[in-house]
């Protein structure tokens, strides 16, 4: 498989900057086998039945974009330098594993000033990454961070705007609960209280698992031959209620339909072995063509980036060729794209 068997030209003026409110009036593209039908987020009533389980992520995105200033004396006086910070995850040491930029403009021993009381120090870099130690911890530097911080938005979305209040609420689902992520179950989004409460009183289930997030999911695939790209780790846990659950619904004959690739890829980790267990621990599951899925039956998810490792896993769950008629409906139809983009209920066809 080469990258560009991933590849698709997509309009800039497709690419979403705000989500569409209220969040289930976003537009849904159902492919159903070789069927395709355009719909919106609301209309998932039609197409899920009772005893469907969705799997959802509810993990909770940190508010990890900082910008703060680095002082120095220097022979000319004092100078100051701006240094962005994005937040990527703590380690075992207490530091925060983290992208600066400019990265020369720090070296380490030197402190980073934010707003409000809160400091951090570069200790060293690894692998491109600094590792800072803040100067608060638990509860203080929770709320250190949640008023210094802002919502660390994706490239494609930070590069035509900044960060805002809105997004506060609007990259974070409703039912986020468990902190640690730096970029949100974007699929999830679509969701609202009115909508889950009509799922459920028509008979759909819900089950919880978290995988926290990380910045990984936007590196791009740099080698050719895709089985030769190295997948970003990520920390999840299956609770044994959760698994418990999704091996009723099957066993049941319901359909188990993780909502976003996240949700998709932990609950595949925790069924390696042919059936679903509980399960906690990183995660570095890379789903190709060719991959034989135990437990999904169904995916919600947005439109993803060409050449990227979530357009292989959704051609390994459609077939790579149904998934490109899909994305040129989705461009011909003026679909948007991405974090705040529109959603597809992707139902394979059976075999």
């Amino acid at each position: 498989m080469k990258l560009s068997d991933f590849d698709f030209d997509l309009p800039d003026r497709l690419i979403a900057v705000r989500p569409a409110q209220p969040r289930s009036s976003a537009r849904l593209l159902v492919a159903d086998g070789d069927t395709i039908s355009d719909a919106r987020v609301s209309d998932l009533t039609q197409w899920l039945r009772a005893g469907d389980r969705l799997v959802l992520n509810d993990t909770r995105v940190i508010p990890a974009r900082l910008s703060g200033l680095r002082h120095r004396n220097t022979a000319q006086g004092p100078v100051a330098a701006k240094i962005e910070v994005t937040l990527l995850e703590p380690q075992g040491d207490g530091t925060w594993s983290s992208l600066l930029k400019p990265m020369k403009k720090l070296a380490p021993g030197e402190e980073i000033i934010f707003g409000g009381d809160l400091s951090a120090t570069l200790e060293h870099v690894t692998d491109g990454q600094a590792h800072l130690r803040f100067n608060l911890a638990g509860d203080d530097f929770d709320a250190a961070l949640d008023s210094a911080g802002a919502m660390p938005l994706p490239p494609y979305i930070a590069s035509r705007r900044p960060a805002d209040a809105r997004d506060r609420v609007d990259y974070q689902t409703v039912w986020a609960k468990h902190a640690g992520a730096v970029a949100a179950p974007t699929a999830s989004l679509h969701f609202d209280n009115d909508l889950l409460t009509r799922l459920a009183a028509m008979g759909v289930q819900f089950s919880y698992v978290t995988l926290h997030v990380g910045a990984g999911t936007f590196l791009p695939v740099k080698v050719d031959d895709v089985t030769r790209h190295k997948m970003h780790a990520e920390w999840g846990r299956v609770s044994a209620r959760a698994a418990q659950e999704i091996a009723a619904t099957r066993a049941e004959g319901g359909r188990v339909i993780p909502v976003g690739t996240t949700a998709l890829r932990l609950i595949e980790t925790a069924a390696r072995g042919g059936a679903i267990k509980s399960w906690e621990g990183d995660t570095d599951i890379f789903i190709t063509p060719g991959f034989t899925f135990q437990i999904t039956d169904a995916l919600v998810t947005n439109f993803h980036l060409p050449r990227s490792t979530l357009m292989m896993l959704v051609s390994a769950l459609m077939g790579r060729e149904k998934i490109l008629k899909i994305y040129k409906h989705a461009i011909r139809n003026d679909y948007r794209f991405f974090s705040y983009g529109d959603a597809s209920l992707l139902i394979p066809a059976q075999t």
